[in-house]
């Protein structure tokens, strides 16, 4: 079996967590990722807690199948070495504010002349354009500026942040789709591209529904807590000890839902008759629900939903996530192994191929440690100022 990005070589100047995590999934994929660090300003990921022997655990994992160079491209040694670096190179991706590689000569169109089937993608808090494209943009602000703070919390309570960077992580992965298109395209033309991705505009992608209401002509946004912006039950109700999330809002997962808690006069009040009614009478229908799921234990509950058809889950603590069966047999956690380190479990990809596979090598590199393997060979006589030219295919018609 192989790696289906085999063969495909990646540049990353990354810096906390969105290119690093677009890089990581080519790596993933199978593509060498080579991470470029300044030697005396590193990604300061490494110093994120907790550490494992010196070494960042968010790090490991964040940067696993990757190799570790430090370059100081404002240098003129370093810069020669970058170009060297991205002569040969299928895909660059960076994170750094905008415009900080072309005032050091690494811009878009300095590296594309170079090499025309080279693959540019910028993520940023704003986009390379437009009028906050110079503010400093991290994945809070984004959260912020988008709405999706506005629609999280208790309706009672403040606006909440999302519990994971989720601007980050969703512009990471918009990276990669936008990469792996670019690589398809280039197949095709032989050419290149540059790809601007924001965290903004990543976070406001996935507020379909409030999209759907807004430009339907009604009302978007409001924080509900755990439930449904427009069905009911859809959310985490309390048991006698803990929490479980229900979504029952078919004819059919409605009348099983009452069946179980013993609601019949749920199951004939003709406010909860529909699914449109149920969410009405939403403010009426919970509290009542409420009054049954606290009379069983979360087990109990998910029990007897389970049996009755009705989709259900435990509102889970990552202790327990992290040791699922269900992720053991499905084989995604699994282990880097490193000399000094032992063992470091890793999260897996939620890519699973029949015929291919995903790869599982090492876990984030030591500072500068594949610096002198990578660059030895590509570095030219220092005398010799010519550049390593591709020639761009002819423009189609």
């Amino acid at each position: 079996m192989v790696a289906p990005l085999a063969g495909i070589t990646v540049v990353e100047v990354g810096v906390f967590m969105a290119a690093p995590f677009a890089t990581m999934q080519l790596a993933d994929l199978g593509a060498r990722v080579i991470k470029v660090e300044s030697p005396t300003m590193p990604d300061p990921t490494r110093q994120v807690g907790p550490m494992v022997q010196g070494r960042s655990s968010p790090f490991l994992r964040l940067n696993r199948n990757k190799e570790s160079v430090t370059v100081d491209y404002k240098t003129a040694e370093g810069h020669a070495a970058m170009l060297a670096l991205l002569d040969d190179a299928d895909v660059l991706v960076e994170n750094l504010r905008p415009g900080a590689l072309s005032r050091a000569g690494l811009g878009p169109d300095v590296l594309l002349e170079r090499n025309p089937r080279l693959i540019y993608c910028s993520v940023s808090g704003w986009g390379q354009t437009g009028p906050l494209a110079s503010h400093p943009g991290l994945d809070i602000m984004a959260q912020a500026r988008s709405g999706l703070m506005s629609i999280t919390g208790e309706p009672d309570g403040e606006p909440a942040k999302l519990g994971i960077p989720v601007a980050d992580l969703s512009a990471g992965l918009y990276s990669t789709i936008g990469i792996l298109a670019a690589l398809r395209d280039r197949e095709r033309t032989g050419r290149g591209d540059v790809i601007d991705v924001s965290l903004y505009e990543s976070a406001v992608s996935l507020a379909v529904w409030e999209a759907g209401k807004h430009f339907g002509g009604g009302r978007a946004g409001g924080r509900h807590g755990s439930a449904h912006q427009s069905q009911a039950p859809y959310q985490a109700m309390p048991t006698q000890d803990g929490y479980v999330t229900f979504g029952a809002i078919t004819p059919a997962t409605w009348q099983a839902l009452c069946e179980v808690l013993d609601a019949e006069e749920l199951l004939n009040d003709e406010r909860y008759a529909t699914s449109q009614t149920r969410f009405d009478h939403r403010d009426e229908l919970i509290p009542a629900l409420e009054r049954h799921t606290r009379g069983l234990t979360s087990a109990q509950l998910l029990e007897r939903l389970e049996e009755a058809g009705v989709p259900c889950a435990p509102v889970a603590e990552f202790d327990e996530v992290f040791a699922s069966e269900h992720l053991r047999a499905r084989q995604f956690f699994w282990d880097a192994e490193s000399e000094e380190l032992g063992p470091q479990r890793q999260l897996g990809s939620p890519v699973h191929f029949r015929r291919l596979r995903t790869r599982r090598d090492g876990p984030g590199p030591d500072l500068g440690a594949d610096t002198e393997r990578v660059l030895a060979p590509l570095l030219r006589d220092p005398q010799d100022p010519s550049p390593n030219h591709r020639e761009a295919p002819a423009e189609e018609d």
